[in-house]
């Protein structure tokens, strides 16, 4: 089993920054790729971002992609998404993810671990 608690979310102005944070407990956090979704009212959960166990490999929505940033520290067991140029279309509530594997898949459905969601607001 493996826990993740999400923080960080809040209200900000476009073009303005967030950094979420995911911090997991349970078993070993280095042995699971971790991803971002998110999720707007009257919309389906999407993609958002993923990085592998070693963090060596990372994966992009194109809605995000240089604008967001996946990182993850092991020895904190920690995972970031460090969020820049926001724009109000990136309101949503974002949930953590993890899967016991390597690969960061971007499908919603191949993760085992969620977590309780925190609600970023971007005001135009």
């Amino acid at each position: 089993q493996v826990q993740l608690v999400e923080s960080g979310g809040g209200l900000v102005q476009a073009g303005g920054s967030l950094r979420l944070s995911c911090a997991a407990s349970g078993r070993a956090f280095s042995w699971y790729a971790m991803g971002w979704f998110r999720q707007a009212p009257g919309k389906e959960r999407e993609f958002v971002a993923a990085i592998s166990w070693s963090g060596g490999s990372t994966n992009y929505a194109d809605s995000v992609k240089d604008r967001f940033i996946i990182s993850r520290d092991n020895a904190k067991n920690t995972v970031y998404l460090q969020m820049n140029s926001l724009k109000p279309e990136d309101t949503a509530v974002y949930y953590c993810a993890a899967r016991n594997s390597d690969y960061a898949s971007p499908r919603l459905t191949r993760y085992d671990y969620w977590g309780q969601g925190t609600q970023v607001t971007v005001s135009s």
